[in-house]
């Protein structure tokens, strides 16, 4: 039988009222000065504040970059470094959704290992651990608070860089739902479809196992029962909760089985576009997995089954059709647009866009390869 390894962050809180217990973890791992890595719209908000109050009560010396954009940038990461070296510091906590989450691991992996972030694309490029990270989520979806995963985006050759090391993974991660009742509905539907979107490849990609399906599956039972609940009342401190469950378990899931080619396309999106990846990946994802239900099928059942399917006497075919279709109902239920046009791109350069998610890190991760005609006309299917 094949091993299987299984990476996650040695400490994860969750659950309401976490921070706090945040807090003194953070005061007992002897950091001098902390980095804190946010964005514009988190310290004017008032979000981050509520993570920085708990540092200063820690007695904590810290100093702040928040100049992250929504698809974090190599300018990001490498300015964050420069604050980080000019100000002495050892370590870096993140306050925020996947775009903090993603810059500061960025940052540390270039703080520890040197030359430019470019240097880690793909798999594990890096030789020594990252300097110790704190992740202090705010959203329910990317999981890049817990998983080996960042994402750069090369602002040159307007590419979303992947990268994929054993050496980002954070010391503590933290999912407190207190800090996402402020989160406008159309984040919460976002972010919440990412995270499905995580849990859906998990279970469809080769490197799956029985660990992996089964916190997948457990993770779209929770998103298919609350996250149109957050969406609907972002005050529903339950819903919000258990969203931040279904983040954990997908993260955890994905994180050890692989993506496939919705990621693959969505950050070429990202990247030339500079569009949410939450949006994007819930626009692919009915049709992406449309095209690999035709080639693994019964990969569908376990999927349907969370859903709440019931697959006895149900062919795969069947379900694999209900699964879709579910993805389908659940999108426009929260609001996610149904074609570029609506977010502006009227006139995609789908060679562009093809050949770069063949060459993205999470296409090996797919059931099925499609030719390049295939990835273009799986582009046109959202224009």
């Amino acid at each position: 039988m094949a091993t299987h390894a299984y990476y996650v962050p040695p400490v994860n809180l969750m659950g309401r009222g976490c921070l706090q217990e945040a807090g003194k973890m953070i005061q007992d791992m002897d950091i001098r000065k902390a980095l804190v890595v946010s964005d514009r719209q988190l310290i004017s908000s008032g979000v981050a504040e509520q993570v920085l109050s708990i540092l200063r009560k820690s007695g904590l010396d810290y100093v702040v970059y928040d100049e992250v954009q929504p698809n974090p940038t190599c300018q990001n990461v490498h300015e964050g470094l420069q604050v980080y070296q000019e100000h002495d510091c050892d370590a870096i906590i993140s306050i925020g959704g996947g775009s903090p989450q993603d810059a500061a691991k960025a940052i540390g992996i270039v703080a520890t290992n040197g030359g430019h972030i470019r240097d880690y694309e793909g798999l594990h490029q890096s030789h020594r651990k990252s300097v110790p990270l704190v992740a202090i989520n705010t959203t329910a979806g990317t999981s890049s608070e817990v998983t080996i995963n960042y994402v750069i985006t090369d602002e040159e050759r307007k590419v979303k860089m992947v990268m994929v090391d054993r050496n980002s993974l954070v010391s503590l991660s933290v999912n407190d739902p207190e800090l996402m009742l402020s989160k406008p509905a159309s984040l919460t539907a976002a972010t919440g479809m990412d995270a499905l979107t995580h849990a859906v490849e998990a279970m469809v990609t080769p490197g799956g196992f029985t660990v992996t399906s089964a916190t997948a599956a457990a993770a779209v039972e929770l998103i298919f029962e609350y996250l149109p609940r957050a969406v609907r009342d972002g005050s529903d401190l339950e819903a919000r909760e258990h969203m931040t469950y279904a983040c954990f378990l997908g993260g955890m899931a994905f994180n050890n089985a692989g993506l496939g080619y919705v990621h693959a396309m969505a950050h070429q999106l990202g990247g030339v576009y500079d569009l949410p990846h939450g949006v994007c990946n819930a626009m692919l994802l009915p049709y992406v997995e449309e095209m690999n239900a035709k080639h693994v099928p019964g990969k569908f059942r376990h999927i349907a089954k969370a859903i709440g399917m019931n697959v006895k006497d149900k062919s795969d075919e069947e379900c694999s059709m209900y699964v879709i279709d579910a993805i389908r109902q659940l999108s426009r239920e929260v609001g996610i647009p149904e074609k570029l046009s609506e977010l502006g791109v009227t006139d995609p350069d789908l060679e562009l866009l093809a050949d770069n998610a063949m060459k993205d890190a999470c296409a090996p991760g797919n059931p099925y390869q499609p030719s390049r005609e295939e990835v273009m006309e799986l582009f046109r299917k959202i224009i």
